[in-house]
């Protein structure tokens, strides 16, 4: 077999569309050569994710016995039995497949964005992380604010002109929020400025920037 026909055996012993006998020449095969069941064993990997996408069931108690009853002496109907499991089995595989294929192709979801908020002397105050949309903030040194001020949260978008207020900061220092019109991406600025009681009055920053950072995308390995 040719490289091609190996990963696909491979991949339909997995899927379970292999005839009885095609998936015993495959379990031999297995068993002889240690390459071919690399193959398998990376596919199970791949198409694990099927198994998540159907809860597990027990068949009705007496369901085998009803059918046995009902094919009991008819031939017929046992003939159109056999004849609706090979076509049932087809369906499977080809349900099967197409879940596979969408697992296999679907392009990986983006990593998700980072930074963490520095002082003016780069002293680590805040960690920022967003992720589909979200902006998630979390204070890694908790920090008071003076009397009769608060602590606002903005994004500036690589390009934009002015910043985007994603609220004021609890004084738990953990905020989650979707900004509307702006989406997170690699380059985007996170600033927090310290503004009036109830933030800024202008739609802008107003008071000094307390802390800064620039997301970028965060490693996955």
């Amino acid at each position: 077999m040719t490289a091609e026909d190996r990963d696909a055996l491979a991949a339909e012993y997995v899927l379970g569309t292999l005839e009885a006998r095609e998936s015993e020449a495959a379990r031999a095969l297995m068993a002889r050569d240690a390459g071919f069941a690399a193959l398998v064993a990376d596919w199970e990997r791949r198409l694990a994710p099927l198994q998540s996408l159907a809860m597990p069931e027990a068949p009705p108690r007496g369901l085998w016995a009803r059918v046995e009853a009902t094919l009991e002496g008819a031939a017929p109907a046992r003939r159109r039995w056999s004849l609706a499991w090979p076509a049932f089995g087809i369906g499977a595989s080809a349900v099967a497949a197409g879940l596979a294929a969408v697992l296999l192709f679907r392009p990986p979801a983006p990593a998700p964005l980072m930074t963490v908020l520095l002082t003016s002397q780069d002293q680590s105050a805040f960690l920022v992380e967003a992720e589909r949309g979200e902006i998630r903030l979390a204070a890694v040194n908790p920090r008071g604010v003076e009397a009769g001020r608060v602590m606002q949260l903005w994004a500036l978008p690589q390009g934009a002109t002015a910043p985007t207020s994603l609220g004021l900061v609890p004084e738990s220092g953990r905020l989650r929020v979707t900004p509307r019109g702006i989406r997170p991406e690699p380059g985007m600025l996170i600033e927090i400025t310290l503004e009036p009681p109830g933030g800024s009055p202008t739609g802008r920053p107003t008071g000094p920037i307390l802390f800064i950072g620039r997301l970028a995308a965060a490693s996955t390995s």
